[in-house]
């Protein structure tokens, strides 16, 4: 399974002095290949870095991006955190839980439509507090979400169409997401360098940044190392 990407696997250590710092991109690849990352793909990443498949595990099954159970076409995730919770956020996972699972049986956490189109999962923090409630498709995100709005891009989703995010770059897939963050920005499998295009930060997020530049406010200096305060 993975003889046809060991090319990109070499391209990914010769980034790194210790080929061990190159484990986490190369188990994105492995998602890229499997959606998930198997105990083949264990295998796989511990034979190319010469390590053991426990230190490779050890990795693998402490990061949430990497997941153990195939993933479907789009991994959405739901942002249940305080404020994200406190604004509707915890309405929008039960209601695109019941969409993807039914009323009877609603989807659990990293858990995929029998259709195989999303894989659901809630996540502590999406770091868009500003912009709460949000969820993210395949880690772009979709600001300001209501139930309605977002079983609306769950429908989408499901029936192969894209919603273009809030902001970010446009919507690929889970697999071509996971090329981008094994480090191929530029890969044209995964289209160009356009697939990471597009403004990644709202207007609400740089407010304050605006307000210091239009008002000439400026932190204070750094003392030199040593200097009492």
């Amino acid at each position: 399974m993975f003889d046809g990407v060991r090319e990109r696997a070499a391209a990914i250590l010769a980034r790194y002095p210790q080929p061990r710092s190159a484990l986490l991109p190369l188990l994105h690849l492995v998602q890229h290949v499997e959606g998930h990352v198997s105990r083949a793909g264990i295998a796989f990443c511990a034979e190319v870095l010469e390590i053991t498949t426990a230190e490779v595990s050890a990795v693998a099954t402490f990061y949430t991006m990497y997941k153990r159970e195939p993933v479907g076409r789009h991994l959405v995730s739901v942002c249940t955190n305080t404020l994200c919770a406190a604004l509707g956020g915890d309405d929008i996972y039960a209601a695109v839980r019941e969409r993807l699972g039914g009323p009877d049986q609603p989807l659990g956490h990293e858990q995929t439509a029998a259709d195989g189109s999303v894989t659901i999962e809630h996540a502590e923090c999406l770091a868009a507090c500003d912009l709460a409630p949000v969820l993210t498709v395949d880690y772009e995100f979709f600001d300001k979400q209501t139930v309605d709005s977002a079983l609306e891009i769950i429908d989408a989703l499901r029936r192969g169409e894209k919603p273009h995010p809030t902001r970010g770059a446009p919507l690929t897939d889970f697999r071509s997401v996971e090329l981008l963050l094994a480090g191929f920005f530029d890969d044209p499998a995964v289209g160009g360098l356009e697939a990471v295009a597009g403004p990644s930060a709202a207007v609400e997020s740089l407010r304050g940044a605006r307000l210091a530049e239009e008002r000439g406010w400026t932190a204070p200096p750094v003392p030199d190392e040593g200097a009492h305060t």
